[in-house]
């Protein structure tokens, strides 16, 4: 079985997309300002990561980690440097490489704030890594390593909250502006959607969708890390903070060779590419962000599914209030209303603006279980 395509996962947060209803409004000065901090801290960590072994460890997992789904086969840039960067490597790599040359390049990112949570966050996810569920499509594990800016250490049982569509563009637990607005049922689905826990590595790893798309967004992920958390019996969390809300983001490329296959494209809408999305641009615009992931295919296929991975880098010092306009109950999603603060994290609900509303309050001035 060859390794057939490697694609750096270099990731630094988008600024949050506007979504269907959503009006969108260009990255404000004081978060590029934010960004630019937070990339400065980050270049310090490069030589403390490899001295402290994270990454020599991290090779070593992330090879484990494919090697184990191939076993169980899984059913300073700017913006135009980004996109004309292929992520994808011309090597093609067989079982006998070594795996420090597949697995170490992995470029660490900041994710930084962003300032709107979008439309489709629902506050309450359930606790739990397998979010695939039974959605058809190109299966991938995405596999989180965070790490505290400051310190270069990792963030030891920090949650992080993830959600994304589905491949004809649906997301699941919410009704009313996407997908069939009458479908009911769809606010008791929870595929997609998930939140884990890191371990003393500050790693967690999903189990995952490749999403497809829907109008006026490119294909991304979103997530949402949370500190200092309560797991409450139900398995859901409360408490805590949100230092961090983002978005990442894959190939060009890569995207359209999904989208040829079923059920992707039976997707009628028309496609949003990177370089027409508003929060790709915001994020590799006048910065060295390179917000798309890298990856491996899992065999010889695109349909044998993709491992990608990431160091994720943040500023604990940061925190949200994330806006939402659905929450998780026993009995499903229900919606609400006027929660979350939109002048600092963008409106979470159908119809408002989403806008940024500027840097995080507390800025400074200077393995999986399934």
């Amino acid at each position: 079985m060859h390794l057939k395509h490697l694609l750096q996962l270099s990731l630094l947060p988008a600024l949050v997309a506007s979504h269907p209803g959503h009006e969108e409004t260009p990255a404000t000065r004081s978060l590029l300002n934010y960004k630019s901090h937070l990339r400065r801290s980050l270049d310090a960590c490069a030589r403390s990561l490899d001295e402290s072994g994270l990454t020599a460890r991290a090779v070593s997992r992330r090879a484990q980690l494919a090697n184990s789904y191939r076993k169980h086969r899984l059913t300073a840039r700017d913006t135009s440097d980004v996109l004309t960067t292929s992520h994808l490597s011309n090597t093609s790599y067989t079982l006998s490489t070594d795996e420090s040359e597949i697995f170490s390049a992995a470029s660490t990112c900041t994710l930084n704030p962003e300032g709107e949570t979008g439309p489709f966050w629902v506050n309450g996810e359930l606790v739990r890594t397998d979010i695939l569920e039974d959605e058809p499509g190109v299966p991938v594990v995405l596999e989180y390593q965070f790490v505290d800016v400051s310190t270069c250490a990792p963030i030891v049982d920090l949650y992080a909250d993830t959600w994304s569509c589905n491949a004809t563009g649906v997301y699941s637990g919410v009704q009313g502006n996407n997908g069939n607005a009458d479908d009911a049922s769809i606010l008791t689905k929870t595929f997609l959607r998930g939140v884990g826990k890191t371990d003393d590595e500050g790693v967690v790893a999903f189990r995952t969708l490749f999403p497809g798309h829907y109008a006026g967004r490119t294909t991304h992920h979103h997530i949402i890390a949370h500190l200092n958390a309560t797991l409450l019996p139900n398995n859901t969390l409360t408490g805590g903070s949100v230092p961090h809300i983002g978005q990442l983001f894959w190939d060009q490329d890569l995207i359209y060779a999904v989208e040829d296959t079923e059920p992707y494209a039976s997707n009628s809408v028309a496609i949003t590419t990177n370089a027409e999305d508003r929060v790709f641009s915001d994020e590799t615009s006048g910065t060295s962000s390179d917000p798309v992931f890298n990856y491996v295919y899992l065999g010889d296929e695109l349909e044998d599914g993709l491992l990608g991975w990431v160091t994720v880098a943040v500023d604990l010092s940061a925190e949200y209030s994330p806006a939402y306009s659905f929450v998780w109950t026993d009995s499903g999603s229900e919606a609400v209303s006027g929660h979350g603060d939109d002048n600092v994290n963008g409106g979470g609900g159908p119809g408002e603006s989403g806008a940024p509303g500027g840097a995080p309050t507390g800025v400074p001035t200077g393995a999986p279980g399934f």
